[in-house]
């Protein structure tokens, strides 16, 4: 480093940077030649704003936990639309961590990236920074579209963006840089998005259906709707400059009122959207995405609003609505376009880690799925990321002695990953099957399926270190605490497809009819690995998986 005199310019290199920059603190120049400026991040530190400017024009600002010295772990900022012009980046006071700030064409740690320690093998997790629900979820010409709340520059919440990911097959995913970005109106929260082919907004370009986004924005204030869209298949996106389009806090006295979830309801040649009120789900309805008419509401749910319609047992001719909220208790009910009428009470198919699922749009005709993927509330140690998603899931209507139900299981597509280990059609002892598990204890990443059947127990399971994967306890009608009662209440056996990440277990029981998720365990102290228990319970059909990465 060479230093002039205060007041006088000074020149510093860092690795693949050049700095031209006044004396003065808490400010940095920088000529952009390469694709990311790489910032060191400490949480050691207060949160700090940030903020880009280019000839004092604002280019972004945000809060972030600068490094004043050793760094945690390292975030990057996309600046290769700056090329060639000379950014400058201020914060207040003194940092030491302003100068070590250095721009490459790859991110800091990018040679241990998806091989780290805690990365998630066959979930899809963000690069860098925290992430939360799922949004905006859609397919579009060969892409399915993962939306999803974002902070870029932290692996805690704050800053909220919306992150962009696409995959061709549900479960390969290519993460593309954010797709919306805070502004004046506030941070970017969930929602979802539409196609619009019919051009009711008047964003189409030519024979290029827009690409809709609609989208809470929070301030401290309010939350308000508004929309954004896309012609580059998500890539880029234009803030309507009309916003918002909904601000309903008048009406509902409360600043909570969020995540609108858009379709198109055919039958009345309209949008709809179902938006979360302060004690419920609100609809309102739209001919053009612009101007929204309330129509109804309807109480009990919280955040992360559904509405969708499904074939029981596969019957096109008999079907019924599905509304759900963020924790995943359900209603099923009737839908007439402006409201919805449940049939009955509140259910639940999944509990545990999953939170603030959404179910695809805009599927192709060749495939009539409802696929959902929701937030994994998942922590990391050490990890410069924290938050997953789950793995897909279908969702289906199927009639039971209780009535009609909600199932869910896990995507065809998922067993493409699978390399077979074990398959075990013979019954076993639990001690048997316990053996044949043992070489898999520590295996990061894998898929088990079994079925379970009791004798002389009516409590049995199977753990993992010490941590219940599986624990049914058929006297109190509990699968791992939670009550659940199989569609044969009388039946001895129950079954299980169960998920293990580095970090998460995903378990479906009886082919969907209930499902939960918890973070997996450390070993700590104890060493039994996998082991079944009950008192002389057999294993039958056990089959497990080595499951591949998806990362390159």
């Amino acid at each position: 480093m060479k230093h002039i005199q205060k007041g006088v310019l000074y020149a510093l290199f860092c690795p693949g940077l050049f700095f031209i920059s006044p004396v003065h603190a808490g400010d940095i120049s920088v000529k952009i030649t390469k694709k990311y400026l790489n910032i060191p991040v400490s949480h050691q530190t207060d949160r700090i704003p940030m903020k880009l400017s280019e000839k004092d024009k604002k280019i972004d600002s945000f809060n972030i936990r600068l490094a004043p010295e050793q760094a945690d772990y390292w975030v990057f900022y996309d600046v290769s639309s700056l090329k060639g012009k000379t950014v400058k980046i201020s914060i207040p006071g003194e940092n030491n961590g302003l100068k070590a700030i250095y721009q490459d064409d790859v991110i800091a740690g990018s040679d241990s990236l998806y091989k780290e320690t805690y990365r998630p093998q066959f979930h899809f997790s963000s690069r860098r920074g925290w992430n939360n629900d799922p949004n905006g979820m859609i397919y579009y010409d060969g892409e399915y579209h993962l939306f999803y709340q974002h902070n870029p520059y932290e692996r805690e919440w704050e800053n909220m963006h919306w992150g962009h990911a696409v995959s061709k097959d549900l479960i390969h995913w290519e993460e593309l840089g954010d797709a919306l970005r805070p502004d004046s109106i506030g941070s970017i929260f969930s929602g979802s998005c539409v196609i619009d082919y019919e051009n009711t907004a008047g964003f189409n370009q030519g024979k290029t259906p827009a690409m809709v986004a609609i989208y809470t924005a929070d301030n401290p204030q309010k939350q308000v709707q508004c929309i954004a869209y896309s012609l580059d298949k998500g890539r880029t996106w234009t803030k309507y400059k009309g916003n918002p389009v909904i601000d309903s806090n008048a009406k509902w006295k409360t600043k909570d009122t969020r995540d609108p979830k858009v379709f198109w309801y055919k039958p009345g040649k309209e949008w709809v959207m179902v938006l979360n009120e302060r004690d419920g789900h609100s609809i309102y309805t739209s001919t053009d995405l612009k101007e929204w008419n309330y129509q109804s509401h309807i109480t009990g749910f919280w955040e992360c609003p559904e509405l969708f319609e499904l074939p029981v047992n596969g019957d096109p001719e008999n079907t019924r609505w599905v509304m759900y909220g963020a924790s995943g208790t359900y209603m099923i009910g009737t839908f007439d376009g402006k409201k919805f009428t449940p049939e009955n009470g509140k259910f639940y198919y999944n509990t545990g880690a999953m939170y603030a699922a959404q179910t695809f749009t805009n599927m192709p005709a060749s495939d009539n799925r409802r696929i959902q993927i929701g937030w994994e509330r998942i922590t990391h140690p050490g990890m410069p990321f924290k938050g997953m998603m789950s793995v897909p899931t279908v969702l289906s209507l199927k009639a039971t002695p209780n009535g009609i139900r909600l199932f869910s299981v896990p995507v065809q597509e998922l067993e493409k990953l699978q390399d077979e280990k074990l398959n075990i059609s013979t019954n076993l002892t639990a001690r048997k099957a316990s053996e044949l598990l043992q070489p898999f204890n520590k295996e990061g990443s894998m898929r088990i399926r079994l079925t379970m059947k009791l004798s002389h127990a009516t409590d049995a399971g199977l753990n993992l270190y010490g941590q219940s994967l599986l624990h049914y306890d058929m006297n109190s009608n509990r699968v791992n605490g939670v009550f659940y009662s199989p569609a044969d209440c009388t039946s001895m056996e129950i079954t299980a497809d169960i998920l293990i990440d580095r970090t998460s277990v995903e378990v479906f029981i009886d082919n969907g009819a209930y499902s939960y998720s918890m973070e997996r365990k450390p070993h700590n102290d104890n060493n039994e690995g996998f082991h079944f228990w009950g008192n002389n319970i057999e294993i039958k059909n056990l089959k497990l998986y080595k499951m591949q990465s998806i990362w390159k």
